[in-house]
């Protein structure tokens, strides 16, 4: 593994290259935003093919906390993608974004030219106002007491009274990850995760959406992407597979998996099958355009 710092709008940043092999370098995309990259950190599984490289963005992790909240933007964050792409070299190189990630990879996808061979969609959404209405109703879904805990203490504003965190884990454990206990490097991310950071992107929680990035949808835009394009869904997400279809079938020549067995989280819960499903996507690209 080799690893540094790279000079970002608005700071530096860390990264991280791991493994080595004849495929396409494999960046790989985190979310959150404010989580920092480790709870993806088995994706050096495929280092054994390609090199997969990780990297902190800005305010998490490793990389540089600034407190200027004005940074916490999509339009920053693409422009930091691209810095880190062009700092590391990448000439052609496969995407992967999660969550948060998958967000930005379809933004930088759209705007930014590159020599992506591809693109690996996991467990995202291509709009956020569509996003509110389904966590909304999947809220509604929950148990009558635990609904009851997220409204009366997001409502009063106490989101760190034990019966909030306690039906937020609930959440978490029913549409995030259900692997049980949860990995240690999951675990970590979350104890180490930018609350603030989060908080000015998104808003309080997912049930309430205000912060900078409430009006993003893409959703229109995504025949305009030109790479080859993989979406991983899953069957208890939060990112709901019927969007994530919709995202498929506006995606010219795109490829959907749906894993049946996970959450949020296809590399941590259902690891053999995306692993099998990561290798032929990533080798059948390989030789993509420059």
């Amino acid at each position: 593994m080799t690893q540094g710092m790279i000079a970002v709008p608005g700071g530096n940043v860390w990264f991280a290259r791991v493994g080595g092999g004849t495929g396409l370098p494999l960046l790989a995309v985190h979310g959150g935003p404010g989580l920092p990259h480790d709870y993806m950190i088995s994706l050096r599984r495929l280092a054994d093919e390609r090199e997969v490289i990780f990297w902190d963005q800005l305010g998490c992790g490793r990389s540089e906390r600034p407190s200027a909240t004005q940074l916490w933007t999509m339009e920053r964050a693409v422009a930091e993608m691209d810095a880190v792409v062009k700092a590391l070299g990448l000439n052609r190189f496969h995407i992967f974004g999660n969550s948060w990630g998958g967000m930005l990879a379809q933004q930088y996808a759209l705007d930014v030219p590159s020599g992506a061979a591809s693109l690996t969609i996991s467990n995202s959404f291509a709009s956020i106002p569509e996003f509110s209405k389904t966590v909304a109703r999947l809220k509604s879904e929950l148990d009558p007491a635990t609904q009851s805990a997220i409204d009366r203490h997001e409502a009063a504003g106490t989101l760190y009274a034990p019966e909030y965190r306690a039906a937020i884990r609930t959440w978490n454990e029913t549409h995030l990850c259900r692997v049980r206990p949860w990995p240690p490097e999951l675990e970590g991310a979350f104890r180490t995760m930018n609350n603030e950071l989060y908080r000015t992107m998104f808003g309080p929680s997912n049930f309430r959406i205000v912060g900078t990035i409430r009006g993003w949808d893409v959703l229109d835009r995504l025949v305009k992407i030109a790479v080859p394009t993989l979406i991983l869904a899953a069957r208890y997400d939060e990112c709901v597979p019927e969007h994530m279809w919709e995202m498929h079938t506006r995606i010219p020549d795109s490829r959907f998996e749906l894993f049946e067995s996970t959450a949020h989280m296809p590399f941590i819960e259902e690891p053999e099958k995306f692993d099998r499903v990561m290798r032929d996507f990533l080798a059948a690209h390989d030789a993509a355009r420059a």
